[in-house]
């Protein structure tokens, strides 16, 4: 099920943008989430579950439950992930449906999305492990209309990878690569030392 663009007819459709917990781990994620708090051009961040989606996997392995269950966890390990980055960062504020979007970059605010309301009855959605928060990222980028996704990571990513390469390499999860490729979406996956990259992109200052 598609949902209505967002933003005005006069202002540059938004990048949809995954800030994953891997940045975390690495140490970038404060400086990651400083350049994307300098954007100029509109963007919506998809927050990794990083250490939330971390203890999920783990408790499912010590309790059993299904997968159904885990996923949804998951995704409230997002919604923990965004609270975080809006702390860090006064521009980001959190944000559920496409209209919370639209309101937000008009505020000239960054939304960062929970996206547990927009997927909780999204079909195409698969309730498990195959899906993490790369393909939950290009699918809010298909349902808001194709916008471009740009995934965040920690590991180098080699220019001319396709993205079968990236999924078969665990780079991106298989239903990034399936989404982005049936729904034909821009795509780019930056690696750390794709800053000047990311900055280009998004109207921010060259770090």
């Amino acid at each position: 099920m598609a949902v209505a663009e967002v933003g005005a007819a006069d202002t540059p459709r938004p990048i949809v943008v995954k800030a994953g917990g891997s940045l975390m781990e690495a140490g970038r994620l404060r400086d990651c989430l400083a350049l994307i708090a300098k954007a100029e051009h509109p963007i919506i961040v998809v927050p990794g579950g990083g250490p939330f989606a971390d203890a999920v996997r783990d408790l499912q392995q010590k309790l059993g439950f299904d997968d159904a269950v885990a996923h949804r966890l998951a995704m409230l390990g997002m919604h923990q992930m965004a609270e975080v980055m809006c702390s860090m960062e006064s521009r980001l504020t959190p944000a559920e449906r496409p209209e919370d979007f639209a309101r937000c970059i008009a505020d000239g605010k960054v939304p960062v999305w929970l996206p547990l309301t927009m997927c909780r009855d999204d079909r195409e959605i698969p309730a498990d492990w195959t899906i993490t928060s790369d393909g939950l990222a290009a699918r809010l980028a298909e349902r808001l209309g194709g916008l471009e996704v740009i995934l965040l990571k920690s590991v180098a990513v080699e220019n001319e990878s396709t993205v079968q390469q990236l999924a078969q390499g665990e780079i991106v999860d298989p239903a990034f690569a399936q989404i982005v490729s049936e729904a034909k979406l821009p795509w780019r996956v930056l690696g750390p030392d794709d800053d000047a990259v990311l900055a280009r992109l998004i109207g921010a200052p060259s770090p």
